[in-house]
């Protein structure tokens, strides 16, 4: 197996390397940031040898905010052949999700404290390289729990989500009223059954307002 590995922790970067090439497998470059893993997997390209797969932390220099994700999922658009496995410190369900998208074929996200596994991890890059799917427990129940919020707004009727969004920006039911040129009642009843179906039952008092509001924000 060939690997990149983009990692601007020269510490971290050799202890990769010394894992993968102790049980075998081939690191044939690594980079220190996202431009330079992208320049890296081009001139592979121009060789017609690109490797099995890259290994990149999502955090890399100028800013350590995105650079490594974003390289990655250019890569994934670029090279779908090649497999992406990210490494973060957090679960960040942005960058997971974008990752994601698509396909999940060839990819993967662990958090860095699954590097200490090193069966786990290497199994995980083998996995990835050979167009399979590594994804950390973390990740998979943070995405899953995502996706129960976005089911539960998906029970709203397009009608319900615009009074909803309307809620969100901070507007009374008259307000809401004025807007969609509709009267106060209709509005009333819009909202009683956004309640009811986001599960809010009256006990929850005029708590029930915010509670609706951060679940659409959350969404």
């Amino acid at each position: 197996m060939r690997v990149v590995i983009a990692e601007d922790s020269v510490l971290l970067r050799e202890g990769l390397t010394r894992l993968l090439t102790d049980r075998g497998h081939d690191v044939v470059a690594g980079v220190g940031d996202g431009d330079a893993l992208i320049k890296t997997i081009a001139d592979f390209a121009a060789q017609d040898d690109l490797p099995d797969v890259v290994v990149a932390d999502v955090r890399m220099p100028p800013t350590h905010t995105d650079e490594g994700v974003r390289a990655a999922v250019l890569l994934r658009k670029q090279h779908p052949e090649i497999g992406v496995l990210v490494l973060s410190q957090y679960v960040e369900e942005r960058y997971a999700t974008e990752l994601l998208a698509g396909s999940s074929h060839g990819v993967g996200y662990l958090l860095k404290d699954r590097v200490a596994e090193v069966r786990e991890f290497v199994d995980a890059v083998v996995r990835v390289a050979r167009g399979g799917t590594a994804l950390d427990p973390e990740v998979v129940a943070q995405l899953l729990g995502r996706s129960r919020k976005q089911d539960v707004l998906a029970r709203l009727t397009p009608r319900e989500r615009e009074v909803l969004g309307l809620m969100a920006e901070g507007r009374t039911n008259s307000a809401i009223a004025r807007q969609l040129v509709v009267s106060d009642g209709a509005v009333e009843k819009h909202v009683s059954n956004i309640f009811l179906k986001l599960g809010l039952s009256p006990s929850d008092g005029d708590h029930r307002r915010v509670l609706a509001v951060l679940t659409y924000l959350n969404s």
